[in-house]
């Protein structure tokens, strides 16, 4: 479930519209992304260490590019305007998850329903930038405390202001 709004006074009210998945996503490679706080931004795995993650974002009013591990070590293949693989990933599983429109008009560049993450890209001209690794990162591992909360078909304080899916 992905709870985001980009309509105009949404942001006045106490619940949010849930938008559904575009396709179901394979976590593995990409377990967390999200449009928030002015950036794209996720969490990549490593494709050499098992036990490392990066944390990559692109800017969405000015298209600056970070990506770092999760304690803040620069990643080696991000160089200057251009994306990593790590950003690459982040952003085709994006469009898998939201849809290349809804990216592409966040990220604020042309892209249409048939639009891939590859391409999306090649509309970005981008600015390295050094990334929140930090506070993306401590999101992606409050979600993950969700995962771990007994199964209950009562009120879980915690989530009070996750929308529920029938009528309030």
């Amino acid at each position: 479930m992905v709870v985001v709004s980009d309509r105009p006074g949404d942001e006045r009210g106490s619940t949010r519209s849930v938008l559904p998945l575009v396709q179901a996503r394979k976590l593995a490679k990409v377990p967390f992304v999200e449009m928030a706080d002015g950036r794209l931004q996720g969490v990549v795995s490593s494709g050499s260490d098992p036990a490392r993650v990066y944390v990559s974002s692109i800017g969405a009013a000015d298209h600056a590019l970070g990506c770092s591990t999760n304690n803040n070590r620069p990643c080696g293949g991000l160089g200057g305007r251009w994306a990593c693989n790590h950003i690459k990933a982040m952003v085709t599983e994006a469009v898998i998850q939201y849809g290349a429109e809804r990216v592409g008009r966040f990220l604020r560049v042309e892209a249409d329903e048939l639009t891939t993450g590859h391409e999306l890209i090649d509309r970005i001209d981008g600015t390295s930038s050094s990334t929140q690794a930090a506070v993306v990162f401590a999101r992606f591992l409050r979600h993950l405390t969700y995962l771990e909360l007994p199964s209950t078909s009562g009120p879980i304080p915690e989530l009070h202001w996750f929308p529920t899916t029938g009528p309030v």
